[in-house]
C-alpha cells in the first residue's frame, strides 16, 4: 500500500514511533545551493519521454530556488529514531551528523562528458561492504524513458535495486523527501508498503500524478 503526504517531514517524524519504519531509503537537499528550475506542470506534459532534459531551463518550468541548505541534525536524529535501517543519498554530505559506517553505496551513472557529475555515493547502516548499481543518468540520455519532475529526479530502476537487495518481504518503507515519485512507485512495483513526504505543493501533486498514471498503465498489463 502506497501513502503519500503533502507534509513536513520533521512534523511527521515527530510523531512517530521509535524503529516504526523497517528502512528509510532517503534523498534530501545535499546542500551545495543550487538554484535550479522548478516542477514543470505535470498534467501538460510533453508526451515524448525526456525531453524536457535536453534544455537546461525549458519555458514550462517555474524558477525555484533548491538545495540552498542542508537537513539539521535534528532531521538525521529523527530518522534514524524512526527507521531500524536506512540508505541515504548524499551522506557524504552529512558525515557530521551520521554515525562512522563500513557500508556506502555507489550509483555509477555511466557518465562520460566532464561537465556531469559521475555518479552519487549513499551512507547505509544494514551491513559493510560496498555496492555498486550502474545505470545510465547523464543529462536527457538515460536507462529508462522518464519525465522531468524534480531536478534531482533519480531513475525507478535504482529504487527497484535497492529495495531488492536490501529490503526484505513485508517491511515497511519511509522515504522523507519524494521528489518525483521515484521511490513510490518502485515501492508499488514491490509490494512493499510506502510512507512517502513531500513538503513542496508542486512537486508533490506531480509525483502522485505520475504514481496515479503508472498504476493505471500497470493494469492495462
Amino acid at each position: 500500500m502506497i501513502h503519500l503526504y503533502n507534509q513536513d517531514c520533521m512534523e511527521a517524524m515527530a510523531s512517530m514511533k521509535d524503529g516504526e519504519f523497517d528502512l528509510a531509503i532517503v534523498d534530501p537537499p545535499y546542500g551545495i545551493g543550487w538554484a535550479i528550475d522548478g516542477v514543470k506542470n505535470y498534467a501538460k506534459r510533453d508526451s515524448k519521454p525526456c525531453e524536457a532534459w535536453k534544455t537546461r531551463k525549458p519555458k514550462e518550468y517555474k524558477q525555484k530556488k533548491w538545495d540552498s541548505s542542508p537537513p539539521p541534525k535534528e532531521y538525521f536524529q529523527e530518522l534514524l529514531r524512526v527507521s531500524k535501517f536506512c540508505i541515504i543519498w548524499g551522506g557524504n554530505y552529512f558525515t557530521n551528523h551520521l554515525p562512522p559506517s563500513g557500508h556506502w553505496i555507489v550509483w555509477d551513472k555511466n557518465v562520460v562528458m566532464p561537465t556531469f557529475s559521475k555518479g552519487e555515493l549513499a551512507w547505509c547502516n544494514i551491513k559493510n561492504s560496498l555496492d555498486i548499481f550502474s545505470f545510465l543518468w547523464a543529462g536527457y540520455r538515460k536507462g529508462e524513458e522518464c519525465d522531468r519532475i524534480h531536478p534531482t529526479q533519480k531513475p525507478v530502476a535504482l529504487y527497484t535495486w535497492l529495495l531488492d537487495k536490501y529490503a526484505q518481504k513485508g517491511w515497511k518503507i519511509l522515504d522523507t523527501h519524494l521528489g518525483s515519485g521515484s521511490s513510490a512507485i518502485a515501492a508499488h512495483d514491490m509490494g512493499f508498503e510506502f510512507h512517502g513526504y513531500e513538503l513542496d505543493e508542486e512537486y508533490f501533486e506531480a509525483a502522485s500524478k505520475r504514481l496515479k498514471l503508472h498504476q493505471q498503465q500497470m493494469k492495462l498489463f
